[in-house]
């Protein structure tokens, strides 16, 4: 249900941020408010896109381009040049929509979009530190390499825009590639047992058949790991869950780039929507302990 009051939200957004944002952008020079109109729908046009299509990319292309149109939003309001009514509108709307395209059940539905035959797909959760602060500044790189740029130079502000997109556009290439690899971090159910898939922490995804898997279940983020274990959460240990198996298997690690092998039978990971994924582990006849 979440991914349709998505949908709505952003359909909404011409006709309900439309005249907050013509309002503020009304003294500017014709160069830029053509630039600027421009901006806005080409990135509306991509988002409902993303919003439509629910892909890994489309979820990577939500967590840049909704968190920018709330800043565009919040800037809008700083002008002092819309109705008290349609700026909160605007910056509501767009706050909503941050919360609901970036995580939740939209990532869910992202992450399954590209799964194949039966396969189910569970989103891991984001690293905290990813979350804060690196992302905020994933998003502030994007954001002035797409639209301060642009809007400086169609104001004529040749240095300072030039300035801004060379150096921007080099580092917005290396972000959305990290935060992208963020959107193909998750746990498949398959037919023949559980695949966990992390580019972030494993060179290529490892299969656990079902005769091997002991239990699943939730782990005291509490607790330390025990020696041997092999931690995939990166710091994200709230609704922590345990693989365990039932002789070692070899795990390739990524560290720096590079593939180091450990073996072990206890693996630790933090899907988002734990419950479901145990309700569906079980349909896939895969021991789920509650211990």
């Amino acid at each position: 249900m979440n991914i349709w009051f998505l949908r709505a939200i952003w359909i909404s957004l011409p006709v309900t941020a439309g005249g907050a944002f013509v309002d503020a952008i009304a003294p500017w020079p014709t160069a830029a408010r053509v630039v600027a109109a421009m901006l806005a729908w080409v990135g509306w046009t991509v988002v409902l896109l993303a919003t439509l299509v629910p892909r890994p990319v489309s979820l990577t292309v939500a967590r840049f381009g909704i968190p920018i149109a709330f800043a565009a939003a919040v800037a809008v309001a700083f002008t002092g040049r819309t109705s008290t009514l349609g700026w909160v509108v605007v910056v509501g709307l767009t706050a909503i929509a941050c919360g609901l395209g970036t995580r939740g059940e939209f990532a869910r539905q992202c992450v399954q979009g590209a799964a194949y035959g039966d396969e189910e797909r569970f989103p891991l959760r984001v690293p905290p530190a990813v979350t804060f602060p690196i992302s905020p500044v994933a998003i502030a790189i994007v954001g002035a390499a797409v639209v301060v740029g642009p809007l400086l130079l169609a104001h004529r502000e040749w240095g300072a825009g030039i300035v801004v997109m060379v150096f921007t556009l080099p580092a917005s290439y290396f972000v959305v590639r990290l935060v992208h690899q963020l959107a193909c971090r998750f746990v498949v159910l398959v037919p023949a047992g559980m695949v966990i898939a992390d580019p972030l922490t494993l060179t290529d995804p490892v299969l656990f058949p079902r005769a091997r898997i002991m239990g699943f279940g939730p782990a005291d983020p509490s607790r330390r790991p025990p020696e041997g274990a092999v931690d995939l959460r990166l710091g994200a240990s709230f609704g922590s869950c345990a693989l365990l198996l039932s002789d070692d298997a070899d795990i390739v690690r990524r560290v720096r780039n590079e593939g180091i092998t450990t073996r072990t039978n206890l693996l630790l990971v933090t899907p988002t929507a734990a419950t479901r994924l145990f309700e569906r582990a079980r349909a896939h006849r895969i021991h789920v302990r509650t211990d």
